[in-house]
């Protein structure tokens, strides 16, 4: 199995920022170094930090965020516009956010894979939307984030992951370490805006949202989902090789 911890990105000021690229697939092989990176908010980065992800290979960043949450804090580091300006930003939300039957589902925000089935079945074509810009990206490392990295970025992950051939326990694996990633952040600050766990509901509430991924992964066919969102073959067969072929 991979370590999360070796795969872990320290550009300045990134948080639950990790490289895909070493998550084994089917065949032996893994996800290629480089290729695919996850993170939380990309206004965490500073100048440098964004140099930083340049200086890796990202030319393209995906913000799965919906448009309101979008937009620097006052606690967030001032960056000019010269630092983004080689990398593309887009925006790629994977829900709608005035909804309010999946509001009343999941609260104020998703916050637990077992609401990744109800995600996937009410906006697919967000997906096949999300799916074709990463294939579609210019040649580079590509950069998926939400807020917290944790499970928009999460259910994405289980996508993309499940359709280059990662087995159900290597996501899980690299969505345990987005929850702890997440959770250490906000033991860190004076104010959090989630309460962080501490080690004993760290470790139950992990071992739970594990299992409910594994459950998820396991009735999921990414493939045929896709198909189905809209997205082609030839669409799916480049994204298969962007992160996992050598010479891409």
């Amino acid at each position: 199995m991979d370590s999360a911890r070796n795969r872990t990105v320290d550009w300045e000021g990134a948080v639950n920022a990790r490289d895909l690229g070493g998550i084994p697939v089917a065949g032996g092989r893994t996800i290629q170094p480089g290729r695919l990176f996850r993170m939380g908010r990309s206004e965490w980065l500073t100048a440098r930090g964004w140099e930083q992800a340049y200086d890796a290979g990202v030319r393209t960043v995906v913000d799965l965020r919906n448009e309101a949450e979008i937009g620097r804090r006052d606690t967030d580091p001032a960056v000019p516009p010269s630092a983004v300006q080689h990398i593309a930003v887009l925006n790629r939300p994977t829900q709608e956010s005035a909804d309010p039957e999946f509001t009343a589902l999941t609260g104020p925000y998703m916050n637990s894979p077992r609401f990744y089935p109800d995600n996937l079945a009410r906006w697919p074509e967000k997906f096949a939307a999300i799916v074709r810009t990463i294939a579609e990206a210019p040649a580079g490392g590509v950069v998926i984030h939400c807020s917290a990295g944790r499970d928009r970025t999460g259910l994405v992950t289980l996508l993309l992951l499940q359709l280059a051939g990662a087995a159900p326990e290597a996501i899980a694996a690299d969505y345990a370490a987005a929850f702890a990633g997440i959770n250490e952040w906000h033991r860190l600050q004076k104010q959090p805006r989630e309460r962080p766990l501490d080690d004993h509901e760290l470790a139950g509430r992990s071992a739970a949202a594990r299992k409910e991924l594994l459950a998820v992964a396991g009735s999921l066919d990414s493939w045929n989902f896709l198909l189905r969102a809209g997205v082609d073959r030839q669409t799916l067969d480049r994204l298969r090789a962007r992160l996992l072929d050598e010479t891409c």
